[in-house]
């Protein structure tokens, strides 16, 4: 006898292929180049340790107390301010991870059939999180610049979407980022499209040589809802991130938060800005980030220079966590998995990425991981097990 019945948005829900994969690589002896986590060698734990205990010894029943759903009065002030445009701390909402931002958004601007626009390949957690809210999803390509602008007229003239969704910096999965031009572009076509934008900048702060210009957001912020996060930052077990949010959005972004977990956790929110406040300490701490992921995205460039077949081809993030590989024509990253894995090594195939028509050549690699010494083992096994491929 039947019993539970799902709702129909239920049936769009599937799980992270990315968490499937992860479930398979935990194994010791498997090089991991799959997860997008940050380096557990960046998480601050003296300083987390040092505002515990200021936070318990000055305000412990207030920290673990009820709190306000708009987030911690002081965090929200210190993220206004640190935006590279005029932003009041009343546009802030603190959420549970950016992902939860991401879940709201899709709860306040998304009907079953309305239409969204994203770049293509996308974030995986994003078209997750819309899914659920049964949308028409609409791919538009990148090139070397960044979203291409004519393909985005396009889709908006013939399909009137709710918002387009971007990452700007570092992107998930491919690791590439707008050009200024490109972003002061999206931002006066979307302007005289009538397009709102959701912005996510979850890596904006892991560049390695130069920061990235500013936000698309920044251009248009009338119309943008920019989503950050503090888990590549600090810590992700921190769950927290924050969204920016127009006044005409901001009230039904509140409420949608507070029907799903009231509040992000109050003690939480004050460990993150003592840390965050402590003199001296983010300058440092990110130039330390910024120097261990720089060093290890080279050795795995120069481990795919060293070890791959003619044939392959990849990008040169200039920040981030990941970078994007193409296999020769004719080989399926998807297919190739089990095979990699069986060598020691393992990825996630790019087609995770993609609403539709998928590039089966392509995978994304996470180098933040990993040592330099693990990279340059793992992209040597995965090298043998393309070149086994290609000679199958």
């Amino acid at each position: 006898m039947k019993s539970w019945q799902f709702a129909n948005r239920a049936a769009a829900m599937s799980p992270s292929i990315i968490r499937e994969i992860l479930k398979v690589t935990e194994q010791p002896d498997i090089i991991s180049f799959a997860g997008g986590l940050p380096s557990p060698d960046s998480f601050p734990i003296e300083a987390f340790s040092q505002a515990y205990e200021k936070v318990m010894r000055e305000h412990p029943r207030s920290a673990l107390q009820y709190a306000a759903s708009e987030g911690y009065a002081p965090l929200r002030e210190w993220v206004a301010q640190s935006l590279p445009w005029e932003v009041s701390p009343d546009q802030v909402l603190i959420t549970t991870g950016s992902q939860q931002g991401l879940d709201l958004v899709g709860k306040v601007l998304i009907d079953e059939g309305s239409r969204v626009v994203v770049q293509t390949p996308s974030y995986l957690g994003a078209l997750q999180a819309f899914s659920a809210y049964e949308p028409e999803i609409f791919s538009v390509p990148n090139d070397d610049q960044g979203l291409q602008l004519e393909s985005l007229e396009r889709e908006q003239l013939r399909y009137r979407a709710r918002f387009l969704y971007l990452l700007s910096n570092f992107q998930n999965p491919t690791g590439l980022t707008l050009s200024a031009h490109r972003r002061q572009e999206i931002a006066k076509t979307c302007h005289a499209l009538g397009l709102p934008i959701v912005e996510d900048n979850p890596y904006g702060e892991l560049w390695f040589d130069a920061p990235p210009p500013p936000p698309v957001s920044s251009f248009y912020p009338e119309q943008s809802i920019y989503l950050g996060s503090f888990s590549k930052v600090l810590a992700p077990g921190m769950r927290l991130g924050f969204a920016v949010v127009p006044a005409e959005v901001y009230p039904k972004m509140l409420q949608a938060k507070q029907a799903a977990d009231l509040h992000s956790p109050s003690l939480n929110q004050r460990l993150a800005y003592e840390v965050l406040t402590q003199p001296g300490f983010l300058d440092g701490h990110l130039e330390r980030i910024r120097a261990l992921y720089k060093g290890q995205c080279q050795a795995m460039l120069a481990a795919l220079q060293r070890h791959m077949p003619d044939g392959v081809s990849w990008n040169t993030p200039k920040g981030g966590m990941f970078l994007w590989l193409r296999l020769p024509d004719g080989l399926d990253s998807a297919a190739m998995l089990p095979l990699a894995v069986q060598q020691g090594v393992a990825y996630v195939p790019g087609a995770a990425f993609y609403d539709t028509q998928p590039d089966m050549s392509t995978m994304r690699l996470s180098f933040v991981t990993a040592t330099p010494e693990e990279i340059d083992r793992g992209i040597a096994l995965l090298a043998q097990t393309i070149e086994q491929q290609l000679a199958a």
